[in-house]
């Protein structure tokens, strides 16, 4: 499950690349008051932010993509990183001859139909003069000094992902899920795998290790551009959900492979196959395709691959290197102690081409590790341990680039303040670390191949997105911001320290009070609470924050505290909801509102309200069901019964339903839907691919068993983001009436007129 805590920033995974943003974000709309319209409306309040920003091979430029507000018309920018001058690379004209205007596109994830000017992709050539355009599953190869495009490929069936050779003369990319390959400029493409039906998958992604293990790729070319290896994906023993359009005369139905938890996953092997067609080559390690995932795999050199294998419980990652030619492999270190192991993108093998970086968890944070092998004869003996680069109360999110020539590693951590993500440096010894980035908040950079140069991109808890090119150990030059929020008069959260539900572990949280206020004031709790979010830190929150504002000035307190179980906390503080969803949760958020109330007397304990989505959701229908503290609640696309959720995301934490068959029940809200307290208004998109649809029926199957009432609001053929603006226009519409219905003095439900019995 991935996290949804801001709601603007939620994924669309089709729509991500599609060309971005304003040409300047100062082009504002006029200042008015702030209103669910103008918080959801296309653009939003602060502008589209620049997408899909790629350094040029050569590293002389950075490129981006900026939209209009509605998003229909678009162009493709840089910025000369030698001088910081930003241009138009590729006009909106040339764009639009590469995607007709008014051509209509089903989006199969967002089940909408949409009309684009843009293009999907773009994707730098190697000589860093060509781009590869992705025109709606069509490949187009631009030549920038001619200004021309040459279409590449014309099959009725899409092409998607793809990749240049190193030297540029090939490109690959998935075709009906096999590997197809073709020269460049001229010349006819060719297949190099042959898929027995669709459910094998030939270097194609999957939904769940897509969504679960964050892989965006299953294929990838040798340096001596000879070989590829793929990761074949077996799906024909995985089940199917039915996701159903309704809105046609006669529904359709499209079957999407989805293991849920205790589920046959896909089998997967991996692969390597010469550019030139021929015989694949398997690597056998002796694991049972069944019980094992690869989360991550490449090549070290030329003949020497790389990957990861994660067991199905995921409490133990190997790394393997193999010889590509005879398939021989060795293992060279493994990870295991901890509840569970999280797939990363931190391996770099380095120039050397006998040491490697590492991310563990080893010590109980998230760190980096240096560790060596036989250059000379690398499946000869296991990985050995030279260094630990970084140590101590924090985590490692990130390795941003390493410069072997200054023997420096950049990375991204919370070392000064849990709260906030800084640029780190250090060492390849470990030793001087410190930190690059200057301002408090939160700072994402991206590296150019030479590290000459990186854009960061900054945000903090009241400052909305800016994005700077920096000089690598010299200044930042901003060449994007989000346009000004003066004259909104926002109010500042209040920073929180509270105790855990244990009355030892500091728990981080924020308080927005309204402005003002002649009387007591209900609260309302927002949390997210599960694994691998962080909601309570120095970053701009989009629209959700947005929304608090809203809320605030109708009279609203919004509450909001991360949880022992979430994330950027480290390794005990992570697992204390190993094996039980909910209820850890649940006591914290209870002590911490406890301790919220005492201090701030004005907090009305009689009108409490709680929200949230996805996981957030499962905490609304938890509360509401193991506490009778709250009046209302609304729960976004939650999970009702971890049964229910997928394999990868739940069984890392819960185990496997056969073997924690009571703590799956507990941890469900539909177990205990006749203890449910207070107005629960549930929502969900009837095409949620991620959170189905099938949790929403089942906790109101749940409810209608037990005689208790409650409000219900679908979005016909929405997944899990529900996005669009009329959509999130009339959804927070929605929930704001509910809370000012059930919490507000003079309302209803306050009075006790038309109380829910």
């Amino acid at each position: 499950m991935k996290p949804t805590p801001r709601l603007l920033a939620l994924p669309s995974l089709i729509l991500a690349a599609l060309l971005a943003v304003p040409l300047s974000a100062q082009t504002q709309n006029s200042k008015g008051e702030l209103t669910i319209e103008a918080i959801f409306a296309e653009g939003g309040v602060t502008g589209r932010t620049p997408e899909t920003l790629e350094w040029s091979p050569d590293g002389t430029r950075i490129s981006f993509v900026q939209r209009d507000d509605a998003g229909d018309h678009g162009e493709l920018w840089y910025v000369d990183a030698a001088g910081g001058k930003k241009a138009v690379l590729v006009g909106e004209t040339k764009l639009s001859s590469l995607a007709p205007p008014a051509t209509k596109i089903a989006d199969e994830r967002q089940k909408e139909w949409t009309t684009r000017y843009a293009v999907a992709a773009y994707h730098w050539a190697p000589d860093s003069q060509h781009l590869l355009f992705d025109s709606h599953g069509q490949l187009w190869y631009f030549g920038l000094e001619s200004g021309t495009g040459v279409q590449l490929t014309s099959s009725p069936d899409p092409s998607t992902d793809p990749k240049f050779s190193p030297d540029g003369h090939h490109v690959a990319y998935i075709r009906k899920h096999d590997l197809w390959v073709r020269p460049l400029p001229d010349g006819g493409e060719r297949p190099l795998t042959h898929s027995d039906g669709d459910d094998t998958l030939n270097g194609e992604v999957d939904w769940v290790y897509a969504e679960e293990l964050n892989v965006r790729s299953n294929y990838f070319w040798s340096p001596d551009n000879k070989q590829i290896v793929f990761l074949q994906m077996n799906e024909k023993p995985v089940p199917t959900y039915p996701i159903t359009d309704w809105l046609p005369m006669h529904p359709r139905v499209e079957n999407q492979k989805y293991p849920k938890a205790g589920d046959p996953n896909p089998e997967v092997r991996l692969g390597v196959v010469n550019a030139n067609g021929g015989k694949v080559r398997w690597i056998d390690f002796g694991d049972d395709p069944k019980n094992f995932y690869i989360p991550r795999f490449g090549w070290v050199r030329e003949g020497l691959l790389y990957f990861e294998v994660l067991n199905r419980l995921q409490n133990r990652l190997d790394l393997y290197f193999a010889d590509a030619a005879n398939g021989h492999t060795r293992q060279v270190l493994s990870e295991t102690g901890s509840p569970w192991v999280e797939a990363n993108d931190s391996l770099r093998v380095l120039k050397s081409g006998d040491r490697f970086l590492w991310e563990s968890w080893r010590d109980g944070h998230e760190h980096l590790y240096l560790f060596g092998f036989d250059k000379g004869s690398p499946l000869a003996a296991e990985g050995r341990l030279i260094a630990q680069l970084t140590k101590g109360d924090f985590e490692v999110f990130k390795l941003n680039y390493v410069d072997e020539t200054a023997g420096t590693v950049f990375l991204t951590a919370n070392a000064e303040d849990a709260k906030q993500r800084q640029l780190f440096a250090v060492k390849l010894d470990g030793s001087d670390f410190h930190r690059v980035s200057q301002e408090k908040g939160t700072h994402q950079a991206l590296f150019s191949n030479d590290g000459s140069h990186y854009v960061d991109r900054f945000t903090a808890l009241m400052i909305p997105p800016r994005l700077s090119l920096c000089r690598t150990g010299g200044a930042c030059q901003t060449f994007w911001e989000s346009r000004s929020l003066d004259g909104y008069r926002l109010i500042t959260p209040e920073w929180l320290e509270l105790k855990a539900a244990d009355g030892a572990t500091r728990l981080y949280g924020q308080l927005l009070l309204p402005p003002q206020s002649s009387g007591r004031i209900p609260l309302i709790l927002n949390p997210y609470g599960g694994p691998g979010a962080q909601r309570v830190n120095d970053d701009w929150g989009g629209a959700n924050s947005l929304f608090d504002q809203l809320m605030a000035r109708r009279g609203f307190a919004i509450l909001r505290v991360d949880n022992r179980g979430m994330a950027a906390r480290g390794r005990e503080f992570a697992a204390a909801l190993r094996l039980e969803f909910g209820k850890v949760e649940l006591q914290d958020q209870l002590a911490a509102l406890d301790q919220v109330l005492e201090r701030y007397p004005q907090l009305d304990s009689s009108r409490l309200g709680f929200w949230g989505w996805s996981y957030g959701g499962y905490m609304t229908l938890y509360a509401l069901t193991h506490s009778n503290r709250f009046k209302a609640g609304v729960a976004v696309a939650p999970v009702s019964n971890w049964k229910l959720y997928d394999s990868i995301y739940t069984e890392r934490y819960m185990g496997l339903p056969q073997s924690n068959e009571a703590g799956y029940n507990a941890s469900s809200p539909t177990s205990s839907a006749a203890d449910l307290k207070g107005h629960l208004l549930m929502v969900h998109g009837t095409s949620d691919d991620n959170v189905h649809f099938q949790n929403t029926v089942q906790m109101i199957q749940g409810l209608i068993k037990s005689g208790v009432p409650y409000d219900l609001e679908l979005y016909p053929n929405k997944t899990h983001s529900i996005s669009g603006a009329e959509a999130r226009t009339h959804l927070f519409h929605r929930i704001e009436s509910h809370f000012e219905r059930e919490l507000m003095p003079g309302s209803a439900a306050t009075t006790g007129a038309g109380a829910q019995p």
